[in-house]
């Protein structure tokens, strides 16, 4: 069997997720029991079962196709936009079925934010991308509040001192990793529990790309994060454990370092060492 990656995990990258390695086990935040996901006759996920502990990083990895931003979806729902999708099985947020018919599914998207692929700001002011979230839900009794939450939600996605002085001008003028730290402030401008991210920075360039894992390691301390990537290298970074996923099926879960130095299915082994992919 060929070696394992050569690659630093999170743990040894930074202390906090070095902390959050060691640290005593976590209240797991997201539970998914026997989930399976059918697009029309044709099922994408089959029976996958995991836990998410809070105020983590976990990285969904695998080939193209193989499921992962599709099960990522099912976390907020978003598969409900897509008429021939079918979700079976359950999927718990603190605990409560986020697919029972009494939930409130805008509300449940506040709670669980998401980060897509290509940046995708608002046609609207820096100032209304981020407080438009907050307005719709009713977070802000005056200006003074809210111009408060978009200041710390700026803050938050490390781009308040970017930005401060021009937060009338267009979100779609600013750089894309810029525009991606942006989507990053309005999702958590609404206080979301859980942020998910699908490939957040595959359009980015290198630089643009170490911000966002640098801010995505400070979100950990509020947040429970969920990302999707196909960079290996990016999941040992930034995350505390990693889901491999291959043909909608979850092969092997468990602590990054132990996926990427030790893994215990053959599948995993050479996924990660390049067999395929």
């Amino acid at each position: 069997m060929p070696e394992a990656l050569s690659i630093r995990t999170a743990a040894e990258s930074s202390p906090a997720a070095a902390t959050a390695a060691t640290a005593a086990p976590r209240e797991i935040k997201v539970t998914a029991r026997d989930v399976n996901v059918s697009y029309g006759e044709k099922q994408a996920l089959f029976d996958v079962d995991v836990d998410i502990a809070a105020r983590s990083v976990m990285a969904f990895i695998g080939p193209s196709g193989c499921g992962k931003s599709t099960f990522l979806r099912c976390i907020n729902r978003m598969n409900d936009t897509i008429p021939i999708c079918r979700v079976t099985g359950r999927i718990e947020v603190d605990g409560r079925d986020i697919y029972d018919p009494e939930i409130d599914v805008v509300q449940l998207r506040a709670r669980v934010g998401m980060v897509f692929q290509k940046p995708n700001p608002f046609p609207k002011s820096i100032y209304e991308n981020v407080a438009y979230g907050p307005r719709l839900h009713g977070m802000a009794t005056n200006k003074a509040e809210l111009d408060a939450i978009v200041e710390e939600s700026l803050r938050r996605a490390s781009l308040w001192k970017e930005v401060s002085d021009r937060l009338e001008q267009p979100g779609t003028g600013l750089s894309g990793g810029q525009q991606q730290r942006l989507c990053i402030a309005r999702a958590i401008a609404v206080s979301p529990e859980i942020i998910l991210m699908d490939e957040p920075c595959s359009a980015l360039d290198p630089i643009a790309t170490a911000r966002i894992e640098e801010l995505i390691d400070e979100l950990t301390e509020n947040f429970t994060i969920i990302i999707v990537t196909h960079s290996m290298q990016q999941a040992a970074r930034v995350s505390q454990r990693t889901a491999f996923f291959h043909l909608g099926r979850l092969i092997e879960e468990g602590p990054t370092e132990q996926i990427f130095s030790n893994p215990k299915d053959r599948r995993t082994q050479d996924y990660i060492t390049g067999r395929f992919g």
